[in-house]
């Protein structure tokens, strides 16, 4: 499956990247891969693995915030592997004419 999440501190002010980084670190050291944008971080595995990251890393910017504002969209499909990649690659191919 892949999961990608947005977890945002609240209460904190503005600036939110440190609260942010201690997120993507625990998604990092998950050894699942994984892709950080401007707005979520996606992380392919299976079901328990992937909510048991997604749950460490809300703790971790919990850690630091009164509250916390999680966001999640997923994607189940059993049996495809690599479509971290797999999805961009053939978006990629269709916008070159393939």
């Amino acid at each position: 499956m892949l999961v990608a999440f947005s977890v945002t501190p609240l209460g904190t002010g503005e600036e939110v990247g440190a609260a942010v980084a201690a997120a993507v670190r625990v998604v990092r050291a998950s050894g699942l891969p994984n892709r950080t944008d401007a707005m979520f971080t996606t992380i392919e595995g299976e079901w328990d693995e992937v909510m048991a990251v997604v749950k460490a890393a809300t703790e971790a910017v919990s850690a630091v915030a009164p509250r916390v504002s999680l966001v999640l969209k997923a994607d189940l499909r059993p049996g495809v592997t690599d479509a971290l990649n797999g999805k961009v690659e053939s978006v990629e191919r269709h916008l070159a004419g393939g």
